[in-house]
């Protein structure tokens, strides 16, 4: 399993239509293969940051399978006019 681990920050004063419409947009994440469930938390101290926790099967599936889909541009539409900057997006794996 894969964690994408995103930090957004989104532009001051859109907040409430960025939760509105991040709600709308996990109908086009969780469509993706190797999609396993995603969760977004708000920072108590900056009320326009969030972090964005998506598990994935593989690597591959966030960054080819959803990335390269008709999806994603659904996605993209709904989202990215919020961020300022455009987000951090890092992966990771569990040690054992």
């Amino acid at each position: 399993m894969i964690l994408e681990v995103d930090l957004l920050e989104v532009i001051p004063g859109k907040e409430a239509a960025f939760e509105q419409d991040f709600a709308k947009a996990g109908v086009y994440i969780s469509s993706i293969k190797g999609y396993i469930r995603h969760s977004i938390r708000k920072c108590l101290e900056q009320p326009n940051k969030y972090i964005l926790l998506v598990e994935w099967e593989t690597l591959e599936d966030h960054t080819v399978g959803f990335r390269q889909s008709a999806a994603y541009l659904e996605w993209k539409k709904l989202l990215h006019h919020y961020y300022d900057p455009f987000p951090v997006v890092e992966h990771f794996a569990a040690i054992d």
